[in-house]
């Protein structure tokens, strides 16, 4: 095998693909890369059983064939070369890697030992716009659950139907969702996708194509850029999430973004996991009292101005869950609306935002 191709354009795939190269795995070749050499096309394939990828890009090809890799020496060798053109060339044990005055010799792992990529016939697709698709996971994988004993809470949901896009997590402590706009002709899609799989997903460099995603059986396949990804869909019963949202509020109270982002940053300065940070709401005055008492460290407290309709209350929140929420509404005013001291607090972006985070209370 022998071609030449782009060090930008390698490094970047070898950045995307060497997620799916195994780093525990007792078999040496899933820590490899497949890099395959066919008619003007270089395709790297990685994979750790669960998850797998496969990138494709133009390369001129002088010698066709096949090689692995392992995934962390080609990548921070390619990651440390200029940025030039870089000459690969590859037997059954070694693979030389040249660029301008630098020259590696590899150590190579035998190409017909490495899996398959998985054949998937999807049942129901669905295309979104990546900045549209990254925007909401954003939104809400940070809310989805570590705890593995749950492996439900450990993903998103993934839901498309009545012209709306969902995306939903939660940890059981708090509920984030968020809904665009969307025509499809695949009506009724459903999945439960592993969080740390749409974060990878999300991160990956933005262009004006669409990523795709595919229901197989029990595979989730994404497509974007070239890039094919394959990964195991969770399954199980996503909780009744809809159940835990009011439809009514007895308080509602209007704040700038900024403000009240800052405000509940200034105060849990001196807050921490036992002690949380208490909204005192006063619709007199209309003002917010967000304050919080650390029995070996202090108090801080501040008042902020917002609009308040409804019943006089206050509640506690865990601050950094707080922040978490507040840092994905984009839009200048949000909205708090509360039941009482001991129920859910409902954080809202102005509606054409259209985000919902739902915090559970602490006992102050």
């Amino acid at each position: 095998m022998k071609f030449s191709i782009n060090r930008t354009e390698l490094q970047t795939a070898l950045g995307v693909v060497a997620k799916g190269a195994a780093t525990r795995s007792t078999l040496p070749i899933l820590s490899g890369i497949l890099l395959k050499a066919y008619n003007d096309t270089l395709t790297l394939e990685a994979t750790d059983l669960n998850l797998s990828i496969r990138c494709a890009l133009p390369a001129f090809i002088e010698e066709e064939g096949e090689t692995v890799i392992p995934s962390k020496l080609i990548t921070d060798v390619v990651k440390s070369l200029p940025d030039a053109a870089v000459h690969v060339e590859a037997n059954e044990e070694s693979a030389k890697i040249l660029c301008e005055t630098s020259a590696f010799s590899l150590k190579t792992l035998n190409a017909e030992d490495f899996p398959g990529f998985p054949d998937v016939d999807p049942e129901s697709s669905i295309s979104i716009p990546f900045a549209t698709f990254s925007r909401m996971v954003k939104r809400v994988a940070r809310v989805v659950s570590r705890d593995e004993s749950r492996v439900i809470l450990t993903g998103v949901l993934v839901e498309a139907e009545d012209g709306v896009l969902r995306m939903v997590a939660t940890d059981s402590y708090r509920l984030a969702v968020t809904d665009t706009d969307f025509s499809t002709e695949s009506e009724g899609f459903r999945a439960v996708i592993a969080g740390s799989f749409m974060s990878d997903l999300a991160a990956l460099a933005p262009n004006e194509e669409n990523i795709t995603l595919s229901l197989a059986e029990n595979q989730i396949v994404a497509t974007y850029s070239g890039t094919t990804f394959v990964n195991r869909k969770i399954e199980g019963n996503y909780p009744r999430y809809q159940q835990l949202i009011p439809k009514e509020y007895k308080t509602r109270a209007k704040y700038d973004t900024k403000q009240l982002t800052e405000a509940v940053k200034r105060t849990s300065l001196l807050s921490n996991r036992t002690a949380p940070v208490k909204f005192d709401l006063n619709s007199a005055s209309n003002t917010t009292q967000i304050s919080t008492v650390s029995q070996d460290i202090g108090e801080a407290r501040e008042t902020i101005a917002s609009e308040i309709e409804g019943e006089d209350t206050d509640i506690s929140f865990n601050f950094s869950y707080v922040l978490d929420g507040l840092s994905s509404v984009e839009t200048e005013s949000v909205y708090l609306e509360l039941q009482g001291p001991m129920r859910q607090g409902i954080f809202k972006s102005e509606e054409q935002e259209r985000f919902l985070y739902l915090v559970m209370p602490m006992r102050a």
